[in-house]
This record gives C-alpha cells, structure tokens and sequence, in this order.
C-alpha cells in the first residue's frame, strides 16, 4: 500500500484564489468530483513551486509538523487492483513505470484494472499503486524453512522504489510505505504466521530485507515513513482474557474476522521489533500501524489503548520499537459509526499524547456524510486523514 497526501498550510488562507487553496482542497475537489485518488501521505507545505526536500516530518506533541509548520495529511488509499500491481507514475511529458511490487494470490472477485487517479496541481497528474509484502506473496525473499533471505528475488525492489520516492520528491509527495496486511489471509499467509510466531524467523527478515531496505531509502526526502501493518485485529483472538491489560482482549468484539490466530503480545512484538529496527537505522523515521478502530487506541470510552509504548515495549521488550503517532479507522456498520467513531468525536476526546490520523474511511461507509465533509471533519482536529480507497468511485 502507498499513501499520498498533503498539508494542511494554505489550507485556511481563504483570501487565496481558489486554485491555490493547497493541497488538500485540490484533494478534496478531486475526491468529490471524481472519487478517485491516491493516498501516499504527503506534505506538500507550499505549492508546486516548493520542494519536499524541506526538513521531515517531526512530532511536536499533538502535531505533525514540517520545517516548523504545523501539517495536516490528506489523502487516500490505493489497494489492491491486480495480481503483480504495476507502480506508474505519469505526466504529460513524461511516464516511468515500476513493476513487480506486490501481491500474486489476489481472489479473482478483487482485480480490477489499474485506475487512472488524477490529482490537480497545476500541470500534472500522479498515479501510484503500491503493496508492498502483504502476506509475503511474492516479497520479501523467503527460503524452504520460512526464513528470510533477501528482499526480493530479482533484486530489483530497492531500486524500484527509489526511482518512486524521487520521481514523488519531484512532485512535492512523500510517501509511506505500507509493508504487512491483517485483514485477509490467503494462499502465502503461512509465511506471515512464520514472521508473526517465530522469532528467529522475525530476525531474519529484520536482518535480510527491512534493515537494508531502510538503509537504501531512508535519505530520500519522498520518503514519508513507514506504515508497518494495515488492521492486524483482522486475526487476533478475541474474547481471551489475560492478567496485562495490554494482551487482554477478553471485552474486545469484532476482532478475528480473517482468522483468530495471533494474541496481542504476538501482534505487538512483531510491531516492536521491526519500529525498533526501523528506527536504530533511521532515528528520526515516522512509524505507525493502521488499527482497526478506535477502541484499540484509547483508553476512554471503557477501551484500552493496546498500542501505547508500555505495551509495545512489554510485548517485545525493545524500547525504540514504538509508533510516532496514532492511526486508527472507522467505517459505519449497516449505516451506523460505532460510538467510538472519530466521525463521532475531536481528536482530544481520545486524550492521547500523540497525533491521531483517521487512516482508512470512505463515504459509503459512512453515516451519509459526503467524503468532503468527512475531510472536513478530519482538518478540523485530527492531524490528518486518508480516505478508502482510490480505485473505488467513493
């Protein structure tokens, strides 16, 4: 998965002419009219005519900031829409394309053909597509055993994706790259279990493809950061009662739809570790985890934050191995938010320390709020928000 976004400067200046409101109005004009766009989370702090190559995105309580601004992130979701996704970014005088990067067990009912996602700036149009590892379908490199070996078979991916990251830099986007999946489980699924309960298995590819991987992109400035696991309550078990707070899921409904196989110190360990290689690598690296719902991340409303740095550590033991800030999702169930829903509250009400994105929802999943006023919402106390997703027309 790739997410592409923009800032939230500008954004506010209503004496500005209306082609220059930023980013994220331009987003969201496009999201309305169209309903298809791109998610890569970016910040685009001052119109075309500036560059990415700024300062990174920094953590000031709870704000996102870039080269001391204060940024919202505006974007949307690209999913699944083949089995081996091409990756192709185009303008009007010019199209490079990356291959090769992404699932190959896709159900037939989930292929689409690739979506033409235009974003209005000025004089382009960016199209990305990105999975990255998924389920282990086709990266990283595994050997017999389950171990990892390498990052790619082709040794090819490093290379696709810096020539992404630059291309994006261009452009004034920065991207986050999204490396596991928990909400389905499929054909390769035992090599994420493998990851996911072994932790020699864990290492190995900690040691044989995320590390250099980080190594190789980290100084790109079209880099955003790293979104280590979209939905991981898509398998664990619920309804399990544990001593620690942190593990105990026994309140926790709704959970385990793709399969009850992992408790939450398994889910958070595996977090833990890869945060905490990520981060020995590249200190100032953004890292998040795309939860299910609120209720996983907030200790209000009779829930448990699951994802706080005491539980990560505890899970893994790794102190580095923590998330820069909140991501949770929301979609209506039979037309209704949860009452847990951001839809239904500020970003304060949730009293957590550090920012909070809405990192997946989407207008018909809504309780009929139209996708621009769902964006609304967002901006008016979230730190950013990416829509679902931008092959589908809403």
């Amino acid at each position: 998965m790739s997410r592409i976004g923009y800032t939230r400067e500008k954004l506010n200046n209503d004496a500005s002419p209306a082609p220059h409101r930023g980013m994220a109005q331009a987003a969201l004009h496009k999201i309305e009219s169209n309903g298809r766009f791109i998610k890569v989370m970016a910040a685009l702090m001052n119109l075309c005519q500036d560059n990415v190559e700024g300062g990174r995105l920094q953590i000031q309580g709870t704000d996102l900031t870039k080269d001391g601004h204060k940024v919202f992130l505006s974007g949307a979701n690209l999913a699944w829409f083949t089995r081996e996704i091409s990756v192709t970014t185009s303008t009007s005088k010019s199209e490079v394309g990356w291959r090769g990067i992404s699932e190959s067990c896709t159900k037939p009912e989930e292929t689409h053909n690739p979506p033409t996602l235009p974003v209005s700036y000025t004089d382009f149009v960016l199209l990305l597509g990105l999975w990255l590892h998924i389920e282990g379908e086709t990266t990283p490199k595994f050997d017999s055993d389950g171990y990892v070996t390498g990052l790619d078979n082709g040794g090819t991916l490093v290379g696709d994706l810096k020539e992404m990251l630059t291309y994006a830099a261009q452009h004034d986007v920065i991207v986050f790259i999204t490396l596991w999946k928990g909400a389905i489980s499929q054909c390769k699924h035992y090599r994420l279990n493998g990851l996911s309960r072994d932790t020699a298995k864990l290492q190995s590819y900690i040691d044989h493809a995320l590390v250099p991987m980080v190594k190789e992109l980290k100084d790109l400035p079209g880099l955003g950061g790293w979104d280590l696991m979209n939905e991981p309550e898509g398998e664990l078990i619920p309804r399990t009662h544990n001593y620690d707070p942190c593990f105990d899921t026994s309140g926790l409904s709704g959970p385990g739809w793709a399969g009850t196989l992992y408790s939450y110190q398994e889910i958070l360990r595996f977090l833990n570790w890869q945060a905490a290689a990520i981060k020995d690598v590249d200190p100032h690296a953004m890292v998040s985890v795309g939860a299910w719902n609120a209720r996983s991340d907030t200790d209000q409303f009779g829930n448990h934050n699951h994802f706080t740095d005491e539980c990560l550590i505890k899970a893994g033991g790794r102190r580095q191995g923590t998330m820069s800030f909140y991501q949770f999702h929301s979609y209506a169930w039979h037309g209704r938010f949860d009452s847990t829903s951001p839809f239904k509250h500020s970003a304060n009400e949730y009293r957590l320390d550090k920012p909070i994105e809405i990192g997946a929802f989407r207008q018909r999943g809504s309780e009929g709020m139209t996708i621009r006023q769902m964006f609304e919402h967002a901006y008016s106390s979230y730190a950013g928000a990416w829509s679902w997703q931008a092959n589908e027309d809403s």
